[in-house]
Formats: structure tokens, sequence, C-alpha cells
């Protein structure tokens, strides 16, 4: 176990996007005095898998997995990473409410430290013109909507949006579901392959439990100085 732990009331969750076990490691050890939890996310957990998720200092972990596939599978691919202790474990909400249902129930197996699970919506590098290419006619705004409402109504703890939807799920869902938001950058941050971002100080005040960063504090000279600029920004 790490001799130190994340802030506890950060909303800060910084994501670890890389397939090299030891610089995510490194990256966690110098962030822990500014994050509230880390993200691993798919490149990180197939080049190691639970060891290398094991091995990362600086736990509570966020396992941003998206799974996606028929509920049978889905429940059988929480009930594997249990054992890991995430915090937080996101699904697809496309997948619908069986599956959603099947993770959640699945999710139980582990009692009081169960993970929350939550459902991504609209991936926030999908705008208009790409969920029109892939036959959805509905704005990114309505379709989060449609598929958040299903979430939750199945059993979703919480959603992933992006911050431009979180103030309308905030109030049509209620205090109760969990927000966390990525597609955030901090003025004057270059945008990278997102296309509906925020500052963090606008996405909390939007609604948002949690923001998610990466390169911006990742990708900067001095990731830790990066980190703590984000959330004094919060203050």
């Amino acid at each position: 176990m790490p001799a130190a732990s994340p802030v506890a009331d950060s909303p800060l969750i910084v994501a670890l996007d890389t397939a090299d076990a030891a610089q995510a490691s490194g990256w966690a050890t110098s962030l822990m005095p500014h994050a509230g939890l880390f993200k691993l996310g798919l490149e990180f957990f197939l080049a190691h898998g639970a060891a290398g998720v094991r091995g990362v200092t600086g736990t509570p972990v966020f396992l941003d997995l998206k799974l996606h596939d028929i509920p049978n599978t889905v429940a059988g691919g929480v009930r594997a990473v249990l054992p890991l202790r995430p915090r937080m474990l996101t699904i697809h909400a496309a997948g619908g409410s069986a599956m959603i249902q099947a993770a959640a129930q699945a999710a139980q197996a582990a009692g009081s430290a169960r993970p929350l699970i939550l459902a991504v919506t609209v991936l926030t590098s999908l705008d208009q013109a790409a969920l029109h290419a892939i036959g959805v006619d509905a704005s990114p705004a309505e379709q989060v909507l449609r598929l958040a409402r299903l979430a939750v109504a199945a059993g979703a703890d919480g959603l992933v949006c992006s911050p431009h939807e979180a103030a309308v799920l905030r109030q049509a869902l209620g205090g109760d579901v969990t927000l966390v938001v990525p597609g955030i950058r901090p003025a004057g941050a270059a945008a990278g392959d997102q296309a509906r971002t925020m500052t963090p100080r606008e996405a909390m005040q939007a609604g948002a439990d949690w923001i998610v960063v990466g390169r911006p504090i990742t990708a900067a000279p001095d990731p830790a100085a990066a980190a703590a600029a984000i959330v004094a920004s919060l203050r």
C-alpha cells in the first residue's frame, strides 16, 4: 500500500493515459497531493492487466474500461475486476437496460467496497456531425439525456458526460446521480481530440461532481503545478 493517498475532498480525477506502467506510477506519486482519484483506461489495462492496476501507486482508482457487450459478458467483466477494488467502473449506456442492470447487480458482490457503476452517454469526441454519421439524428444533448435516463432507471450510479450536458442532467435527474465530467480544458489549453470542452470551474458550476483531466496535466512541463493550479481554480 502507498504511504500516502489522494486528497479526499479533491474533485479532480487525473487520467493516467499511458501504456507505460512506470510513467503511470510516477505521475500518480507526484500528483497525489492534488488528485482525488486516478483514472486508468483501456490502453493501460490492455497493456498490463490486473497486475498493472495493482502496481500503480496512488489508489483508489477509477477504472475506465467502458464495458459494452451482452449482459452476461459485462456482468462477468464487472465481477472479474472487483478484486482490484476500483472506486468507479464505466460501462456504455448504449448497451441497453438489461446490460446496465446486469453490471449494477454484479457490482453488488463487492458489498460495501462495490464500485460506482458509471454509464458513458455520448463520447466527448463526438459532435453533431459524428452522431449523424453513425445514424443518430438527435443532437448530442438530446442523445445524452435519452441514454442518461435509461441508465439511471436501469441501476447505474452515475454518468460520464460532456460538461456541456452536466447542467441539463443535474436538473433532469437530481442531486443523487454522480456526474463525472471529462472534456475539461483549463483556459488556454489545446482542445486536442475533445469536441465539447469546458474549464474546470465552469464544469463544477454546471453540476459536475468530478472532473477528469489528462493531457493538460500529464503533458505539462510540471504536472504537479498544473494539477495544483486546476484545484486552486475551483476554490
